[in-house]
């Protein structure tokens, strides 16, 4: 128990230095072919150690932000053009109907990702999937955001299939496809569904006991409720946002 309290706290400071740079980054305070500070002064600036630095710029670096060039540092990238179809998955959008497409094509990806997770997952890849529940549970209880714990679940999951087309597709659509994070951005930061974090968490709860279980049919079954509740709750905003829109006057 303390090692998975100690766990889930070292990634929660991976996750401030990760978003605070992140932030920097995309606010432009580093522009393409920058070069970000130093290890040791990136230490000195956050106060953490050597190990979270350096799994902050990992998760930098697997977001395409970043990338390590052996005896320079590391360095911003540009955007990389995006094909036309591709940009379905990563554009913004103002629809909620967006949303529940992306959650229908990730029932037809992640649900076989689970089941595979389940036949193939190492000990270590099964430790890192109940990691981030835990991680989400203790955010939660925190009254904490828990976007990046939601999207790092399902990452392992994926990570788990030892099939690296999974994490890379999940890669690519990046944290927006948790859906709050879309909508919170459509809805000028305010969050949606301020409730829905319990159901979530026992839903993930079910799909990684599932997994732990090796138990394929039965993980495929959890991660499949798990999408398509996600899309009943957004299809119910559906009735609910122009009733909103018509009281504040459109």
């Amino acid at each position: 128990m303390q090692q998975a309290e100690h766990r889930t706290s070292r990634r929660s400071f991976v996750s401030q230095v990760a978003d605070a740079l992140r932030g920097q980054i995309e606010a432009g305070f580093y522009a393409p072919g920058d070069k970000l500070p130093t290890e040791p002064a990136l230490i000195d600036r956050f106060g953490f150690s050597r190990t979270v630095v350096r799994e902050a710029i990992a998760a930098l670096r697997a977001d395409g932000l970043v990338e390590s060039r052996q005896g320079a540092g590391v360095f911003v990238l540009g955007p990389k053009p995006v094909d036309e179809g591709l940009k379905l998955f990563t554009d913004e959008t103002d629809k909620i109907s967006d949303i529940i497409e992306e959650l229908e094509l990730r029932i037809g990806i992640e649900v076989e990702a689970a089941g595979l997770a389940a036949a193939r997952s190492s000990p270590a890849q099964e430790a890192e999937i109940e990691a981030q529940v835990e991680r989400f549970a203790d955010l939660m209880a925190q009254g904490q955001p828990t976007d990046e714990a939601d999207f790092e679940f399902h990452m392992a999951i994926a990570t788990a299939t030892n099939n690296a087309r999974f994490k890379a597709f999940l890669e690519h659509v990046g944290r927006r496809m948790i859906p709050r994070v879309k909508f919170k951005t459509m809805m000028g930061g305010v969050d949606p569904l301020p409730n829905r974090d319990h159901p979530i968490l026992e839903e993930h709860r079910e799909i990684a006991d599932a997994i732990l279980a090796r138990d394929p049919e039965k993980a495929r079954e959890a991660m499949r409720r798990h999408l398509v509740t996600g899309i009943k709750r957004y299809r119910a905003l559906t009735v609910r946002r122009p009733a909103r829109e018509d009281k504040n006057g459109g």
